[in-house]
């Protein structure tokens, strides 16, 4: 909406006759433009929009259309009848007239609210800039009244040390020499689905202590109790363990629209590492995935299935490092982590079982013999060794194919193993420069690996989008070698005030 309620509320007839020809065309412009928005929500419906049907009024029915009768005055009579029977009606059994307690907080009894101490440190007036109805410019001479105000609670980075400071913010009218007065108030982000948690100016954290809280809970894998204790005995804030709780999932509500921005580097990117781990959401099993470019980590969060990746790969071309998940054999043109299938074959090599020893020694041989060569070939100019090695790949399908159906169980999982992923594993001979293990996305998920044991997960849907998306942000500026806490700072305070939010950094020379 370009007006307020307050802005309405001083615009009536004589005020438009009063308006030079262009200004009334300004002025007009935004109310036409308000008055078509106003329309297009009022004629909202569970069948035209997002709005689901069960945010609509039990009296406006199950399916609502357009012109749907206004809400109904209720009667004023039968409130009046039901009250005076609620004041007649007996006390229950055993229950005297010094009992009987109003709901609410009792006379006498001691009060909650924020344990705020610190002295305030400064004041800051929010003037409005410009006439929000003629859009005249308002310089420092225009007249300004105070009317509402908060105090903001924030670190500042100093040279050295951390300081603390406790601003006083103050809104208000400002007055144009039009007559309409200005409104000024702290920003707000409007509404987003998917969220409960309000995007605004009005929290008491300001965007760089909100950041340190985030780089508390997400790097330094605090709980919400040892944040507070750690804020209240080393910078004397004492915050509620639900501020900080709303403070990360603001964090992560703030840097959602970055999400779009990640997912198209990596549709783009030539190379892409993936791999996933379990994740409890308050009891139930999910996968938390990560995908991992040159310059880019995402994480997602859901089913282990190819449905939870989908929409990020859609598009993409280039080539995908993988394990042996059979979820990623509907790629075609992947890779496979050579690092797991040494390990399995190592534990058959020092099996007690003759037979899966002796297989697991050969395939060792063969698998050190072509690593060798893919070293020798990176060293030179580029080269294909499926060539050179083809004798010795011929012999290893052979080797596979006899023991796909050994008694020893592991034997046979890892010879059917080679033979299924044949073309991923090998590849990499046609093409020596790409990488022959899957590294990089596993140690992208050991920190939050961690993370998880020390914290059993989330307990909400909204806390598990919240944290792979704040993930996402923290492992990518670290990945640019770029500092992710004042940009987070600078996307919370952006966002607060219904602004877009800035673009991620580029990598740091």
């Amino acid at each position: 909406m370009k007006l307020k309620d307050h802005d309405l509320r001083q615009i009536d007839s004589k005020y438009l006759a009063s308006l030079e020809p262009e200004k009334l065309l300004e002025v007009s412009s935004k109310l036409l433009e308000d008055l078509k928005e106003a329309r297009e929500r009022l004629n909202q419906t569970s069948q035209n929009s997002s709005r689901p049907s069960g945010s609509f009024a039990p009296w406006e029915g199950g399916i609502v259309t357009a012109g749907s009768p206004a809400e109904k005055k209720p009667d004023k009579e039968a409130e009046t009848e039901e009250k005076a029977k609620r004041e007649k009606r007996p006390p229950k059994a055993g229950q005297d007239e010094a009992q009987k307690k109003k709901a609410g907080k009792q006379p006498g009894a001691k009060g909650h609210g924020r344990q705020v101490e610190l002295a305030v440190t400064g004041e800051e007036i929010h003037p409005a800039r410009g006439c929000r109805a003629c859009g005249k410019e308002l310089g420092a001479e225009a007249s300004f009244e105070a009317r509402t105000g908060l105090y903001v609670l924030e670190i500042e980075l100093g040279n050295p040390g951390v300081q603390v400071s406790h601003i006083k913010h103050i809104y208000g009218d400002t007055h144009c020499s039009c007559g309409h007065i200005t409104r000024t108030e702290p920003g707000r982000c409007d509404p987003e689905e998917g969220w409960d948690v309000e995007l605004s100016e009005w929290h008491l954290a300001g965007p760089l202590l909100t950041s340190l809280i985030i780089a508390l809970s997400m790097r330094m894998r605090l709980s919400r109790p040892r944040i507070q204790e750690f804020l209240n005995d080393w910078l004397g804030i004492y915050l509620s363990v639900g501020v900080i709780n709303q403070a990360i999932t603001e964090g992560g509500r703030a840097v959602e629209p970055l999400e779009a921005e990640l997912i198209a580097a990596v549709k783009q990117s030539e190379l892409l590492h993936i791999d996933e781990t379990g994740w409890k959401e308050k009891g139930r099993l999910l996968w938390l995935w990560v995908l991992v470019t040159t310059n880019v980590t995402l994480f997602l969060m859901g089913s282990r299935s190819w449905d939870t990746i989908a929409d990020a790969l859609e598009g993409f071309a280039g080539w995908l490092m993988s394990d042996g998940y059979q979820g990623y054999r509907r790629y075609a043109k992947r890779l496979r982590c050579l690092a797991h299938l040494l390990r399995k074959a190592r534990g058959l090599a020092d099996s007690l079982n003759p037979e899966a020893q002796e297989f697991g020694e050969k395939t060792l041989g063969y698998m050190a013999t072509f690593i060798k060569g893919i070293y020798r070939a990176r060293a030179g100019p580029a080269i294909d060794l499926t060539e050179e090695f083809a004798e010795q790949l011929a012999e290893l399908k052979i080797w596979c194919e006899t023991h796909r159906d050994s008694n020893h169980e592991k034997t046979r999982q890892l010879a059917r193993e080679l033979l299924n992923d044949w073309e991923a594993i090998w590849t990499v001979l046609q093409y020596p420069e790409l990488p022959i293990t899957n590294n990089i996305a596993e140690r992208a998920l050991r920190h939050w690996v961690i993370a998880r044991k020390i914290s059993y997960g989330t307990r909400t849907k909204q806390g598990s989008r919240a944290f792979t998306l704040l993930a996402s942000v923290i492992d990518t500026c670290r990945q640019r070698k770029v500092s992710p806490w004042p940009y987070l700072a600078k996307v919370i305070a952006e966002r607060r005030k219904g602004n877009p939010a800035p673009p991620l950094p580029v990598t740091a020379s």
